[in-house]
């Protein structure tokens, strides 16, 4: 079993990495292939010396090998998470076929909060392609019924769409596609309470970044990380968080 958890945790290092490339490149319109890798100061092409996950950060005290370059913390805080999250879903809900998706969910987690952070868009074109991927997932592992799942998809768009409107731009259209997606996968009950808890963590997260003089008051933030907490919340605790809830009023 201990070699099982090792091969995750390389495996996600691995795809943590790639993971990057995707959030940083998508969003600009750049192919994931081409060019190769390389520092964006000195624009020198890295080698696999450069690119093993956290390590190379790590004996390279965070900087590039040739030009001395700092080298943004975001890529091996990401490739560490993303190995904490896939570890921890089969220990969250055991060796299921679940776990398929729940790997899928963590990897679109992961790549837009990477985007959103970055540049404060979620593209099209990754909400698109793991919407495909839930589809064929959803079809072969079920959750609900395919009919609840379009519900679900269909509440998780008009909920924050209707916000965007009321609040004319308080949400961006990238969030609302977002939680359609989640909405596909988690179903309609559990993308209310996404919604729910996504806006109690940007809210306190606001309050602390304005705070920290990090967030000023009327200027948009990234949103996408606090969706992908409280996604992350819902998707493996929802269940019994709704139980405790509805306990507490009968």
């Amino acid at each position: 079993m201990i070699n099982i958890y090792l091969y995750i945790i390389i495996s996600a290092l691995l795809l943590g990495s790639f993971y990057n490339v995707v959030g940083l490149r998508i969003p600009k319109g750049e192919s994931i292939v081409t060019p190769r890798s390389h520092c964006t100061n000195c624009k020198t092409k890295l080698t696999g010396l450069d690119l093993v996950p956290v390590l190379s950060y790590v004996f390279l005290k965070g900087r590039c090998r040739h030009c001395q370059k700092s080298v943004s913390p975001i890529y091996p805080l990401f490739e560490l998470l993303t190995a904490m999250l896939f570890v921890l879903a089969p220990l969250m809900m055991g060796w299921t076929y679940e776990l398929i998706v729940a790997w899928t969910f963590i990897s679109l987690l992961i790549i837009i909060v990477i985007s959103d952070l970055h540049y404060m868009i979620i593209p099209n074109k990754i909400l698109l392609f793991f919407l495909g991927l839930f589809i064929i997932e959803r079809i072969f592992i079920p959750f609900q019924t395919i009919p609840d799942h379009l519900i679900g998809m269909a509440v998780g768009f008009l909920i924050p769409f209707l916000v965007a409107v009321i609040s004319k731009g308080g949400m961006g259209g990238g969030d609302v596609k977002l939680f359609a997606v989640l909405g596909f996968v988690l179903g309609w009950e559990l993308v209310i309470l996404t919604f729910f808890l996504s806006s109690l963590i940007g809210m306190i997260a606001a309050l602390i970044g304005m705070l920290l003089g990090k967030v000023k008051r009327g200027v948009p933030f990234p949103f996408a990380p606090s969706i992908a907490l409280a996604a992350l919340i819902t998707y493996f605790k929802g269940e019994q968080i709704l139980h405790w809830y509805f306990s507490l009023l009968f």
